[in-house]
């Protein structure tokens, strides 16, 4: 009788087995391999592994929630961040330049593709709290010393009673070259050698920080007339804003507001003086500005403030004078906002952040 099957012997069907279970193993360890495999840090969509990096919607809601942003701001971090392509949000948010650059696309993207001037500017109020938000959230480190400040950075010098805006040119070498103050003329001050002054400057994301100096000397640069001042390693920071502050030269007109009462019930209202006042603003953020003018004008004065910014944009704020100060024959107004309209708002936070290039 012939034979048409054969039994399988024991040991073939263990090496069988084994083999696939060596097969099988090799897979799982090749995926997991894979799985770990790092994927850049940066921004973008490239990666180690070949594929595009997920974007981590848990991560960004976890920073988004330590960073105070309400469901709203979230929401728009998210749009900001995944339609500049970003795959590490941890990295974007800690960088106040990466979070500007993704902002600021995210800016003209808005101002592109809003349908009506409503959604645009409602679009636009949240995109700037949101960036506020976060603006106020983030660490600030400190300065060890003056010679890490980065050039041509803005500052203000005060001698006694009078300060006057300068500009830091080069704190690399043995002394801290800057800028030499002018007078109402436009002339440089003349200032003593070993003369004490004190210096205040704020970064590009608007912290504050000040330190006291002498004077080694005065000469002529390719950036015109400078002071040579002792390096500092003793700065100290100033008070925390609020809000990102830009320096500027806009030129502003205003007029005094006074408070009438009128009718038996003794209604308030603003009155706008008709006469017109004319000044620079000289900084300014979201909460307030300085203004440099001629005119006294006493604190607590009530002021209707306006300037024109971009395409003929008319900015209109309502604002009170806090304090004064002499600054040469000029006084500087420093000034807070009391009433914005939403599309000068989102102006000024534009003009702020330096997001519409003008």
């Amino acid at each position: 009788m012939p034979t048409f099957w054969k039994e399988t012997s024991s040991t073939d069907s263990i090496v069988f087995f084994t083999g696939l279970g060596v097969i099988i193993v090799v897979l799982v360890l090749v995926n997991v391999f894979k799985s770990r495999l790092p994927q850049g840090t940066g921004t973008g969509t490239g990666s180690l592994g070949g594929g595009p990096r997920r974007f981590s919607g848990i991560a960004l809601h976890r920073l988004a929630a330590s960073a105070g942003l309400n469901r709203d701001q979230t929401k728009m971090l998210e749009y900001v961040l995944r339609s500049d392509n970003v795959v590490d949000p941890g990295r974007s948010l800690a960088s106040f330049t990466l979070l500007d650059r993704h902002f600021k696309r995210a800016y003209r993207t808005i101002e592109r593709t809003a349908n009506t001037e409503e959604e645009l500017q409602e679009r636009l109020s949240l995109l700037f709290s949101t960036r506020n938000t976060l603006e106020s959230s983030q660490g600030t480190p400190g300065l060890a010393s003056t010679r890490k400040i980065a050039e041509n950075t803005p500052a203000v010098i005060s001698i006694g009673r009078d300060s006057y805006p300068a500009r830091v040119i080069s704190a690399k070498g043995d002394d801290l070259v800057v800028e030499n103050p002018k007078n109402a003329l436009g002339s440089p001050i003349r200032l003593l050698r070993g003369g004490k002054i004190t210096l205040s400057f704020f970064t590009k994301s608007s912290k504050g920080f000040s330190f006291e100096s002498r004077i080694l000397g005065a000469s002529e640069s390719g950036e015109g007339p400078v002071l040579h001042l002792v390096h500092s390693a003793q700065i100290k920071r100033l008070s925390q804003r609020r809000f990102r502050r830009r320096q500027a030269v806009v030129p502003a007109n205003f007029f005094f507001v006074r408070v009438e009462e009128s009718g038996w019930r003794k209604e308030k209202k603003l009155v706008v003086d008709k006469r017109r006042l004319s000044g620079n603003i000289t900084d300014i953020s979201i909460g307030g500005c300085s203004i440099k003018t001629n005119v006294s004008v006493p604190s607590g004065t009530r002021l209707k403030i306006e300037f024109m910014h971009g395409d003929n944009m008319n900015i209109v704020i309502l604002g009170q004078v806090l304090r004064t100060n002499r600054s040469g024959i000029s006084t500087v107004m420093h000034v807070k906002f009391l009433k914005v309209p939403r599309r000068s708002l989102n102006a000024i936070n534009a003009l702020v952040y330096e997001y519409d290039d003008t």
